[in-house]
């Protein structure tokens, strides 16, 4: 039996370009984890099983993966983050699973082949095998480490009025409304802007995200926040804060406005 966490991951930023030949958008993100995490239990069993979380499929996908001719994986899932929200839970818990079970083989596969399971998972599980930040391109599955500043707080906000739309249809509105235009100079400044950070408020320099908005990213921004915006294709928000004693405050002035979770950017996986 194995256990671990899966933890949370928001987009610092988030540049969408033209839809590719394989359906897929050019992407250029900054992903970071945050200690918000799920807890996950692998053991060995006759076939695939998946409890605690009655809509989970990627899990279920990544054991089915690693089943050999010793038989399959059952997976528990302790869920804390929320659900469809831009936070990639559902993915770091794919990424936990192939982990955990790949540790549980006679014979592990490699960090290479890893990584190509987790692609047949979804664009954002690669991330998950890794430590640290990292800029995301291609289609977001493309990986290189950053060096950026983790001396931070995080509020999340999902609001209660949310409504979390299919990821495809929060990129056919991208496409609808043009939203590619501009794209090279938007990834330019990206690729700029990261290159100059050194301090936890040089992030604020980074791009907003151009798949979605809220007007809380500028609620918490009134409340303190050195940066604030949407993670993903939402309806997640986060806000970033230099104190714990700031983000505390901002935390409980903004909770009336939606679920909220006081966390801090983490490293490991």
């Amino acid at each position: 039996m194995k256990r671990g966490i899966a933890a949370a991951k928001i987009n610092l930023a988030l540049v969408v370009g033209p839809r590719r030949d394989d359906g897929y958008h050019e992407v250029v993100t900054v992903y970071q984890r945050v200690a918000l995490a799920d807890k996950l239990t692998v053991a060995r069993s006759a076939d695939v099983s998946v409890t605690g979380f009655d809509d989970d499929t990627l899990v279920r996908g990544a054991l089915q993966l690693l089943a050999d001719g010793n038989g399959g994986f059952s997976a528990r899932i302790e869920k804390r983050i929320p659900v469809a929200a831009g936070l990639g839970g559902g993915s770091s818990d794919a990424a936990t699973a192939l982990r955990l079970a790949n540790e549980l083989r006679d014979d592990p596969v490699d960090g290479a082949r890893m990584r190509v399971l987790a692609r047949e998972l979804g664009a954002d599980v690669p991330y998950f095998l890794e430590n640290g930040p990292q800029l995301g391109t291609g289609d977001g599955a493309e990986l290189e480490p950053l060096d950026l500043p983790q001396d931070y707080w995080v509020v999340l906000v999902v609001p209660h009025d949310a409504r979390k739309d299919a990821t495809a249809d929060v990129y056919a509105a991208f496409d609808a409304r043009n939203g590619e235009r501009g794209y090279d100079e938007r990834r330019a400044a990206l690729l700029t802007a990261l290159e100059r950070v050194r301090r936890p408020r040089d992030l604020a320099a980074l791009p907003p995200n151009d798949l979605a908005s809220s007007p809380l990213a500028a609620e918490l921004e009134a409340l303190g926040a050195f940066r604030a915006d949407v993670t993903g294709a939402g309806p997640a928000v986060y806000g970033l804060f230099l104190h714990g004693e700031q983000a505390r405050f901002a935390q409980k002035r903004i909770s009336p406005r939606g679920r909220t979770w006081l966390t801090a950017a983490a490293w490991y996986r």
